[in-house]
């Protein structure tokens, strides 16, 4: 009941995200609840070899080379999920940090933690 909770707010956040960014379209809210599980399936099983492979560079830029990450893999999503794009880096960046920092504040105020 937990994952579908996260990934229902994560689709409505990225439903408001593209809304409310220039450079984030996403079809429908079906569409954005197939993004959710898609970014949460690279979180689970992407994200941890990318930040093992990536690790010199993490702590030489202390910790600041994750939000690289996390926009690369908002740029795989665009690539998987048809009927979301992203049209750049710089969007994915800023679109992570957004989505990153909403998903803290509605898990909080929901009442959910990590």
């Amino acid at each position: 009941m937990k994952v579908l909770f996260r990934i229902l707010i994560t689709a409505v956040l990225v439903v408001i995200l593209s809304h409310l960014m220039p450079g984030v379209h996403v079809e429908s809210f079906v569409k954005a609840i197939y993004v959710a599980i898609v970014l949460g399936l690279l979180n689970l099983f992407i994200k941890p070899i990318l930040v093992i492979l990536t690790l010199p560079i993490t702590f030489i830029t202390l910790g600041l080379f994750l939000l690289i990450i996390n926009a690369i893999l908002i740029l795989i999503c665009d690539n998987i999920v048809g009927g979301f794009r992203v049209d750049s880096f710089l969007t994915a960046l800023l679109f992570s940090v957004i989505l990153s920092v909403s998903q803290s504040l509605m898990y909080a105020l929901f009442g959910e933690t990590k």
